[in-house]
């Protein structure tokens, strides 16, 4: 484990024109915040009141920049996370105090970006000053609302709502949140991406104190797990980046809240005081109990408060005198939490493939020396490799030699013989038993002795007196008719039996080994990860299309495709036909022509494909013939240089039957060349006509969504926007009537790439993600108002 540290804890202060100079003071150093009360005189003249507080933080930020918040507060938790330390960094403080300022910024300016979207910038800078290690990244976002857990990221198409309700499990690996999605994020845009969805739907709320107000705690994690490029690295480290926007603690006389925003304000409020008295416990070293599970939200925070982690904790309080008790609350907070320690240490897993592959390359290593020593010490006939069944066949024939007398010793040579020689001295013993057993079996009847019943019956019958001697047996001779005396019942029968059923269950074992996979470990079925119709009622015919996906296409198509008329309204029917009838209809009528060319590209390709598997197979023959007529060769070298060389003026003579050879494998080298060279242009035809049968596919697709839009999908009284000569383009809806696409936001993007870039070069992935979640945003938003615009 690492060292213990104590919680490092920053204030900073929301700025305002009506700060409260006389009661509010820094220190000299910023790392110290003075509070001053004024005596209130209508106590009389004794009056204990404290009116003097002084606080020691870490930090003290007051007018400080997102850039100088940042640099204090989160830099060095993030860098430390890429060295295998988990992290934690928490927003505290009253409503309206700039918490989710702190932790998220404003997304409308990159300047004004907070703690969240720098770390992530953060991360993806230092991946790639890493190039000896390969870093993956994944986020997630949860949400407790009224002690609930929502996912804010299941608005995604590929995650979707969860049927069971989130819970929060303790492993020994730490808590973790079952149920919550995580998400592979691969450059800096895809993780803006996720931040801004979660954004959208977070739970905010107005009152007095904030017109938008956030309603809920909010934990944003990073997930960074590195691994070596390296083969031989079979360590790899862990890391998570916690960044907690809790939800502002209120006074309710002062925030005015009603209704269901009252609910959610209790809710709050008894989370938070829940939370100060987990931070309380943490601070007392006599405490061995710490209510962690009280509520959702020290539950879920466990592993940071006071566990392995890096923690910092951002207060942020206002300047206000109206606002002083709610800011020495929110200072006594974080002078409890600087009692807290922490004992952050690196999280270091093993690769278990590589791991393996390790050990036998040790083992490898390991034999080699084995066989150095051997052949020092002249014992190169020992070796350490697993016997075959030739070889146990023979150390079980020299065991059988041996007992039999014919074979006066047992040759050893290393351990793994002596094994086998004792394994089959007991099978031999155990066959012994069983032929024994058999024998007496063919020649007498055994009777159990604990079967009483049947002694009785041999008792009646006269075979058989009191004692259990055979009648006429002669005494002392071993010597009986009839029933075979119990004495003569082998004494080992039950071990026999033990010792024969392990070679039959190991070969049992050896039968299940080979036998075949289950199909369930093979039954995946690869969908497609491009989806031309956003809706989600679209699977049938997208299934449909995905059972005919055949890498072929055609040449790159005109733009302007053969198109039909809209069809007549009053053709329409009531309820639109299902995808796959009515894709059929479409490759006959409006698509027919271009389902021909990519019908005929198909075949041209199938006919590419079918020359190129007979050429390989002449290649594989000339292939063999090739290496057959080297080994000939070879031969006949070898028998010449045993006969002896002729040489005449300083040239080899060789006979005529080595000379054939030599031509033939010049001519099958040629062949062999040939041959190759028209695979290698079947390949790259093969390669080319697939990249324009997806072409083709993907137009046939895009095509079909526009038709079955506008026949099937779109009111009736907007069909006057789509006929020829509008303004509106085939397959475009109207963006003021319809839905809206943002088509004019990348004009917009543009501009403000033109205006920005050039101040902040890094701002690219920012406002890409900005932009790409808005135009999703007002397409689903007006997907929703064409589907009422449809019902009614």
């Amino acid at each position: 484990m690492g060292t213990r540290k104590k919680v490092h804890a920053f204030v900073r202060v929301k700025p305002t024109d009506d700060f409260a100079h006389e009661m509010i003071r820094y220190g000299d150093d910023k790392r110290s915040i003075d509070i001053h009360l004024k005596k209130d005189i209508r106590r009389g003249v004794v009056n204990n009141q404290q009116i003097d507080w002084s606080f020691k933080l870490d930090g003290v930020l007051h007018d400080a920049s997102q850039d100088l918040v940042y640099e204090t507060v989160a830099k060095d938790v993030v860098s430390q996370a890429l060295n295998g330390y988990n992290g934690t960094i928490m927003c505290y403080g009253q409503t309206g105090a700039g918490k989710t300022y702190t932790m998220t910024g404003a997304t409308e300016n990159y300047k004004h970006r907070g703690i969240l979207p720098r770390a992530l910038q953060q991360v993806f800078r230092m991946i790639e000053e890493r190039p000896t290690h390969a870093i993956t990244v994944r986020v997630s976002y949860l949400e407790i609302y009224n002690e609930s857990l929502f996912d804010l990221l299941s608005t995604l198409p590929y995650v979707g709502p969860s049927v069971t309700p989130m819970t929060i499990v303790e492993n020994p690996q730490g808590v973790f949140i079952k149920g919550l999605s995580v998400h592979l994020t691969s450059q800096e845009e895809d993780a803006f991406s996720l931040l801004f969805e979660g954004e959208t739907n977070r739970i905010i709320a107005s009152h007095t104190m904030n017109k938008n107000s956030s309603r809920s705690h909010c934990i944003f994690t990073i997930y960074l797990e590195a691994h070596s490029r390296t083969l031989s690295e079979e360590k790899y480290i862990t890391s998570k980046i916690n960044l907690v926007d809790l939800a502002g603690s209120e006074r309710l006389g002062k925030s005015g809240s009603e209704g269901r925003v009252l609910k959610e304000a209790t809710y709050i409020n008894k989370s938070l005081s829940f939370l100060e008295q987990a931070i309380i416990a943490l601070g007392d070293q006599k405490r061995d109990h710490i209510p962690f599970r009280q509520c959702k939200l020290t539950h879920a925070l466990k592993d940071s408060l006071g566990g392995n982690c890096n923690m910092v904790l951002v207060t942020n309080i206002y300047g206000e005198a109206a606002q002083l008790e709610e800011t020495l609350s929110s200072l006594r907070f974080a002078s409890r939490m600087k009692l807290v320690t922490t004992e952050p240490a690196i999280n270091e897993k093993y690769d278990a493939e590589r791991m393996v592959k390790n050990l036998e390359k040790e083992l490898a290593l390991l034999k080699q020396e084995l066989a150095i020593h051997d052949s020092l010490t002249n014992r190169t006939f020992v070796t350490y490799e697993a016997m075959d069944e030739i070889q146990i066949a023979e150390i079980n024939s020299q065991v059988r030699r041996y007992l039999e007398g014919t074979l006066d010793e047992i040759d050893i040579i290393n351990l793994r013989q002596i094994k086998e020689v004792f394994n089959q001295f007991r099978v031999v013993l155990s066959q012994q038993e069983q032929e024994v057993e058999s024998t007496l079996r063919r020649k007498y009847t055994l009777i159990d002795r604990n079967d009483f019943a049947a002694i009785s019956a041999v008792q009646k019958a006269g075979l058989v007196d009191v004692d259990g001697h055979l009648v006429g047996e002669p005494e002392g001779q071993n010597f009986g008719l009839g029933v075979a005396p119990f004495s003569t019942k082998p004494g080992k029968k039950a071990k026999s039996k033990k010792t024969f059923k392990e070679p039959l269950s190991s070969l049992a074992r050896k039968e299940g080994a080979s036998s075949p996979v289950n199909g369930k470990d093979l039954d995946y079925v690869s969908t497609s990860k491009t989806q031309l119709v956003p809706s989600s009622k679209d699977g049938d015919v997208k299934d449909m299309l995905s059972r005919d996906r055949e890498t072929s296409s055609i040449e790159p198509l005109p733009s302007d495709s053969p198109k039909e008329e809209l069809r007549p309204i009053s053709s329409r029917p009531d309820t639109p036909p299902s995808k796959p009838v009515a894709f059929e209809e479409f490759k006959n009528e409006r698509g027919s022509e271009i389902n021909r060319i990519f019908k005929e590209n198909k075949s041209i390709l199938n006919e590419r494909r079918k020359r190129a598997s007979e050429t390989t197979q002449r290649i594989n023959a000339i292939k063999r013939e090739i290496d057959v007529t080297k080994e000939a060769l070879d031969f006949q070298k070898s028998l010449r240089e045993k006969q002896g060389e002729y040489e005449n003026k300083g040239l080899m003579i060789i006979d005529e039957e080595e000379f054939l050879l030599i031509l033939k494998l010049k001519d099958l080298k040629k062949q062999y060349r040939s041959e190759y060279q028209d695979l290698r242009d079947l390949r790259a035809e093969i390669q080319y006509c697939q990249h324009l049968v997806d072409q083709c596919r993907h137009r046939l697709l895009m095509e079909f969504d526009i038709w079955y839009n506008e026949s099937f999908v779109i009111p009736e009284d907007m069909h006057m926007a789509l006929k020829p000569g509008s303004s509106i383009r085939p397959g475009m809806v109207p963006v003021n009537r319809i839905v809206s696409l943002g088509e004019d936001d990348q004009d917009k993007f543009s501009q403000l790439q033109q205006r920005v870039l050039p101040e902040g070069p890094d701002s690219i992935s920012f406002y890409n993600a900005k932009v790409k979640t808005e135009q999703k945003h007002n397409y689903l938003k007006s997907m929703m108002g064409l589907q009422q615009a449809h019902r009614k």
